[in-house]
């Protein structure tokens, strides 16, 4: 493999060529390192399954663990996802973008291979310029956090090189990553909406959200 491209995004020129570069090595069915407003994510196509495949083989997973999907617009929700609840469009249309992952049933339609789904999927709209120029060419991406399995998620380029450097081959150098704290994960499928994973949104301003839906999420993160 070639060495990888640390490609900077100071001007407004360097951006645009991290930005294609980035998107020209997904369509390649290549990995890529993103910054994102959480930490920094490793990126697939999300409808190559030999991408996803390398993607967990270089964070050390296994299927049990798909990735989840980045979007560039709130509207790919309603193509990816089915049975969506009602109290799920005030959260969207308060935190997209931002860190709120949202765990739907997938439309039965989608040729992806993810990894054991069990007939979900994970999607968040990230709030980040760079992401969202790089999502808006290339469709939705698989992304996880840019770090080995175990090791805490890179929030700046050195860390991400440091740790995937020999399996990616485009990494996009913003600096620090925005947030540094993961997104929040809501599971949308069951009977009541919970929280599976704590992060950067509190129950608390979740909640603040749905309570004049009536409307009440548990956490079980």
């Amino acid at each position: 493999m070639t060495p990888v491209q640390r490609l900077p995004t100071s001007t407004d020129d360097e951006r645009d060529a991290a930005v294609e570069a980035a998107a020209g090595a997904v369509r390649r069915g290549e990995l890529v390192v993103i910054p994102t407003d959480t930490v920094y994510g490793i990126a697939a196509d999300a409808f190559s399954h030999e991408a996803v495949g390398a993607l967990l083989a270089a964070k050390g997973r296994g299927r049990e663990m798909p990735p989840p999907v980045l979007v560039s617009s709130a509207t790919t929700l309603q193509a990816l996802a089915v049975a969506l609840p009602d109290w799920v469009q005030p959260l969207v249309q308060e935190f997209w973008p931002g860190p709120l992952t949202l765990i739907c049933l997938q439309q039965p339609s989608l040729t992806w291979d993810l990894g054991d789904t069990q007939g979900t999927v994970a999607v968040r709209m990230p709030d980040d310029q760079l992401a969202l120029a790089v999502l808006e060419r290339t469709g939705p991406l698989a992304v996880s956090s840019a770090n080995l399995t175990g090791r805490p998620a890179a929030t700046d380029a050195d860390a991400a090189v440091e740790m995937l450097g020999d399996v990616v081959s485009v990494v996009v150098d913003a600096g620090t990553s925005g947030g540094g704290e993961a997104s929040t994960i809501v599971d949308t499928t069951g009977a009541q909406g919970r929280i599976v994973r704590r992060g950067a949104l509190s129950l608390e301003a979740l909640n603040a959200v749905l309570q004049p839906h009536g409307v009440t999420l548990t956490d079980e993160g």
